[in-house]
């Protein structure tokens, strides 16, 4: 299974939710879109703990099967795709939310999150712990 982690999902993770850890570790692959790591890493700057939060998120993205996912053309055009769909519903989401939903797109994941308005994208498979 490929799942692809939103920034409250990794957060989450950090604090030890039960039931998020179950469920990751059944993930063959861990995908965090680069958009999640700029939001990790505003957080962390705006944070008490800044070079411990770096330091576990640079030791996290070494685990075997943990990928991070660079915005290229092919998810600029899932960007694209979505942006259209969610205008036309009239059902819009914030900016980097459709960059991590155009993300798990690319690489065919289950997107990990506890933001109910991914719910919105159409054919976004969503996994709320």
């Amino acid at each position: 299974m490929k799942v692809c982690l939103d920034t409250n999902a990794y957060v989450a993770f950090k604090r030890n939710h039960t039931s998020l850890t179950k469920f990751l570790e059944q993930a063959d692959e861990i995908y965090l879109s680069s958009i999640v790591l700029g939001e990790l890493y505003a957080g962390f700057l705006m944070g008490n703990k800044t070079q411990q939060n770096y330091e576990e998120l640079a030791q996290f993205l070494t685990l075997p099967g943990i990928y991070n996912l660079p915005i290229d053309p092919s998810i600029a055009e899932h960007y694209g795709h979505i942006v259209q769909t969610l205008r036309k519903q009239g059902t819009p989401i914030p900016t980097n939310d459709v960059w991590i939903a155009a993300s798990a797109f690319e690489v065919g994941a289950r997107l990990v999150t506890y933001d109910d308005h991914f719910k919105k994208v159409p054919g976004l498979t969503v996994y709320s712990p």
